[in-house]
């Protein structure tokens, strides 16, 4: 696997990244493709809640949030600012 892919949930605050690939099956994979992250998306990172979870995440005009253990799936590229 690449050095630079990690998993959703390690990125920081005001952190973009490109989703690589979802490691989620049947219908937790659907949903999160439904969500729009698929392969391709770019995200940025805009909270996080006290305790880390859940995330906050800017894909194109919308805002999405996701639990940890969802963002575990999602193994993304971190972007350059």
């Amino acid at each position: 696997m690449n050095e630079h892919i990690i998993g959703l949930r390690h990125l920081t605050l005001n952190q973009r990244a490109r989703v690589i690939s979802l490691k989620a099956q049947g219908e937790l994979g659907r949903r999160i493709r439904d969500m729009g992250l698929v392969p391709g998306t770019e995200i940025t990172v805009i909270g996080r809640a006290p305790l880390k979870d859940p995330v906050a995440l800017k894909i194109n005009d919308f805002t999405l949030t996701l639990r940890n253990n969802e963002a575990d799936y999602i193994l993304v590229e971190p972007l350059s600012a």
